[in-house]
């Protein structure tokens, strides 16, 4: 299946998804936190830097945020992952978070590990898994693991059927293969290794509660195949990119977003990650999150845009941008790429 953008497709364009989530008529994010009695959103101490190296991936989900496939060439530079590097050695930011696409197959993915590793930093690798089964990917498993590189995997569903209808025919018996690959190392055994999962539910609604869904997953993973791991990640499928386009072509997008609206929780507001993190793009543009920064919403109300004039200044706080998309984050028990904010 080839990217939104490969094909075409008229979702592919970032104006068109905010003009097709416009036409629904819901109020406007920062509206409903006022109503609410809420702030507008800003950030406190980052703590995490998110660094989405590319577009590349060996997969082409259905659900993707990103439109990543094997037809993106979008990528980061040897020149902005340094830039990335001094940002985190002139501040004291715990975590470097690398996304994608699939990140590893970044040419600047393992620079990025071995000099954040060197300024001590906790390291997480967003992983789709089956990228640990290529054959030039080989030493991938023993690279992260002598690094001490978190692996946080995708993993939609704990059967077969909900996990191949979102990510491919396969996909699922590769996962499965992968994670024992991981376990085989120490991933997930409590050695220090963390393992996590990602689960998103294969449809137009939102996860179920996180703690049950973990038991269900340790369960059918443990008694089936053998696997173990360390947390559960429950994320809710934003109304963006690949997602939008199921929601367009199967006419749910009217009612997931009345959903997302009418399911907005004040406490998950209060904890959403845009408050700790700084998301950094392949060409070294600065957002609020990988969501905005798939949108083309970089960072704005004067905060520096780029990792250059970051640099050049050194201020870290802003006021968050947001969208209708932010109540993707804000429904139910909350969303966050470390999953429920309750």
């Amino acid at each position: 299946m080839p990217s939104l953008q490969a094909s075409l497709h008229p979702l592919a364009a970032t104006d068109e998804q905010h003009r097709t989530l416009a036409r629904i008529g819901v109020p406007a994010f920062d509206d409903v936190l006022v109503t609410n009695g809420l702030p507008l959103l800003a950030t406190g101490r980052i703590d995490q830097l998110q660094v989405n190296v590319g577009k590349l991936c060996n997969q082409t989900c259905a659900h993707c945020h990103v439109d990543a496939g094997p037809d993106r060439r979008e990528a980061m530079s040897r020149e902005t992952a340094v830039k990335v590097i001094e940002l985190l050695r002139r501040h004291d930011i715990a975590t470097l978070d690398i996304t994608g696409g699939a990140p590893e197959l970044n040419s600047e993915f393992r620079f990025l590990v071995d000099e954040a590793a060197k300024l001590g930093r906790r390291i997480i690798d967003r992983c789709n898994l089956t990228v640990l089964l290529l054959k030039g990917q080989s030493d991938l498993v023993a690279y992260l693991a002598e690094r001490g590189v978190e692996v946080t995997a995708s993993l939609p569903s704990f059967r077969r059927t909900g996990t191949d209808a979102q990510r491919g025919d396969g996909v699922f018996e590769k996962s499965i293969a992968a994670l024992r690959k991981l376990n085989a190392v120490g991933y997930g055994k409590g050695t220090g290794l963390v393992l996590d999962l990602i689960h998103n539910p294969v449809g137009a609604f939102l996860p179920g509660k996180q703690s049950s869904l973990e038991r269900d997953y340790r369960r059918e993973l443990g008694s089936r195949f053998g696997i173990v791991f360390d947390h559960l990640h429950a994320i809710t499928n934003m109304p963006i990119s690949r997602f939008l386009e199921f929601l367009e072509r199967t006419g749910n997008t009217e009612r997931y977003m009345d959903l997302l609206v009418r399911s907005f929780n004040p406490v998950a507001a209060g904890g959403v990650m845009c408050r700790t993190y700084l998301s950094v793009g392949w060409d070294g543009t600065l957002y609020d999150c990988d969501f905005n920064q798939m949108l083309a919403l970089p960072v704005d109300h004067g905060a520096p845009r780029t990792l250059d004039s970051l640099l050049a200044g050194n201020d870290l706080s802003r006021r968050v941008r947001t969208g209708l998309h932010c109540f993707g984050c804000t429904a139910g028990a909350g969303s966050s790429c470390g999953g429920s904010l309750e």
